[in-house]
């Protein structure tokens, strides 16, 4: 396959930057699209240019860590992270525009990496269970009904991407949230704090500069993990109770 490529090129944080275009050949349709990238990289490493920057870890879906706009879709054509987006998505001869995620909360570091660590404040603002648990205890030592374990494993599949606020035309990180909120609030071991939990997050993530949610739909469609939009309905209804308990003491 050739491809032409128009990639968002930006030196650091202080500068503008801009949409440059290069040609890759040779590319096979069962390359995934970091694999692509790496292509194009080792070509301007070998021309004495910059290589492009971008985020990448595990390239197994899992980490999260890789986060590109791809013809103005987060990760691109296919539901699934853009490690796990193979180039048969594409066709000789096609242009593909490259940028990074685009959100206030998301400012760009270099090229297409963006700094992401609004997401660890939200955690660490209550992303977890503060009671010392020691070692992991015997699987059936606390019972959780079937419903509440399906939901809790429904949204702990997060693996917080971004691509809910790339997506969300308001770049709103309420899916995020939500699925680490209720993730935890419907287990035993994480309802004791539900209340601050999800006061305290929300409030975190209000911090950041995210915007606000209108239940659009975008954020749910891009979703890598399938997280699904009635999430945020949720935390909505588990923060006006907290707000109305915190109310009344």
């Amino acid at each position: 396959m050739r491809l032409t490529l128009r990639v968002w090129r930006q030196r650091n944080a202080d500068t503008d930057g801009a949409m440059s275009t290069y040609e890759v050949d040779g590319i096979s349709p069962d390359m995934s699209f970091l694999e692509m990238l790496d292509v194009l990289n080792e070509r301007l490493i070998l021309e004495g240019e910059d290589p492009v920057a971008f985020d990448h870890d595990c390239r197994e879906g899992i980490c999260g860590a890789c986060s590109l706009v791809i013809n103005g879709d987060a990760h691109g054509p296919e539901r699934t992270t853009t490690c796990q987006l193979h180039m048969r998505s594409f066709r000789d001869g096609d242009t593909i525009d490259i940028e990074p995620w685009r959100a206030a909360a998301f400012p760009v570091i270099k090229d297409l990496v963006v700094d992401r660590s609004a997401f660890d404040r939200i955690i660490q603002a209550g992303g977890y269970v503060t009671a010392p648990t020691g070692a992991a205890p015997e699987a059936h030592a606390t019972p959780v009904p079937k419903p509440d374990a399906d939901f809790a494993f429904e949204h702990a599949e997060c693996i917080g991407c971004g691509a809910c606020v790339a997506a969300c035309p308001n770049g709103a990180a309420m899916l995020f949230t939500s699925a680490k909120v209720n993730h935890l609030n419907v287990l035993p071991q994480g309802a004791p704090e539900r209340e601050t939990r999800v006061l305290d997050m929300v409030a975190q993530m209000d911090a950041e500069g995210f915007g606000g949610c209108t239940l659009a739909g975008e954020c749910a469609t891009a979703c890598p993990k399938g997280i699904p939009l009635f999430s945020i309905t949720g935390m909505n209804k588990e923060w006006l109770r907290a707000t109305r308990k915190a109310g009344k003491r």
